[in-house]
């Protein structure tokens, strides 16, 4: 039987102030997207509103507009799964096996406090699917509790886009929060590698998290590990 991953994306188009554009990370959507379609997966994009999820600008321009992306803006089909998105009411976490939270400083303003994608990752989690996420997308897990009302990431290892990285993309003042602190405050094991913009990969259990853009296809490969 076919595993079925559904991939969550924001619907943010700009940063607080309203004078920046943001969006999804492309490669960290597309990087996974191969990876789990190699395995003959059936993929399915979701959202916190349904409808159209942004592209961030820097996310398409070099060294971060690999093939894969590329390939990905220039397809049609592709695109329109981007302007057509579900909304998270629609979905029976029952018919999925894995979750996968894109990033982008987008998901910072509309993943942690999007009740229904709660419902879904506790759901996925507690069925014992796996849950996974790259860069950013960890602000998706932040508010998460478990049915005996624990949050998902208390206790667990994780990694995510660090503070140090916010500093040198340039982004800190603008961000609304320090994720990896928030994480700390709830209880996670945060880690991060010894530089920046390096590949890692935390795997706790059924709980999957990349540091970085960079970590997108390794995610992935450790999320169809899991899955067998």
């Amino acid at each position: 039987m076919s595993r079925r991953i559904l991939h969550v994306v924001s619907n943010v188009a700009r940063y607080g102030d309203g004078n920046e554009p943001t969006g999804l990370w492309l490669s960290e959507l597309t990087h996974a997207w191969q990876v789990f379609a190699e395995q003959g997966y059936e993929q399915r994009l979701v959202s916190p509103a349904g409808g159209a999820s942004p592209l961030e600008p820097r996310s398409l321009r070099w060294p971060h507009f690999d093939a894969t992306a590329k390939a990905w803006l220039a397809d049609p089909a592709s695109m329109a799964l981007l302007s057509t998105t579900a909304r998270p009411e629609a979905i029976d976490a029952a018919d999925f096996d894995a979750l996968y939270f894109t990033g982008g400083h987008a998901v910072m303003w509309d993943f942690p406090d999007a009740q229904e994608l709660q419902r879904i990752t506790r759901d996925v989690f507690e069925r014992g699917g796996v849950v996974s996420s790259v860069c950013h997308g960890y602000c998706g897990l932040l508010n998460t509790h478990l049915s005996d009302g624990s949050l998902l990431v208390a206790g667990r290892r994780l990694t995510g886009f660090s503070w140090r990285e916010e500093v040198l993309a340039g982004v800190a003042r603008k961000v609304p929060y320090n994720a990896e602190e928030e994480m700390r405050k709830r209880g996670a094991h945060y880690e991060k590698a010894w530089l920046p913009f390096v590949p890692k990969v935390v795997v706790d259990g059924r709980l999957v998290t990349g540091q970085n853009p960079q970590s997108a296809r390794a995610t992935a490969e450790r999320v169809v590990a899991l899955l067998g």
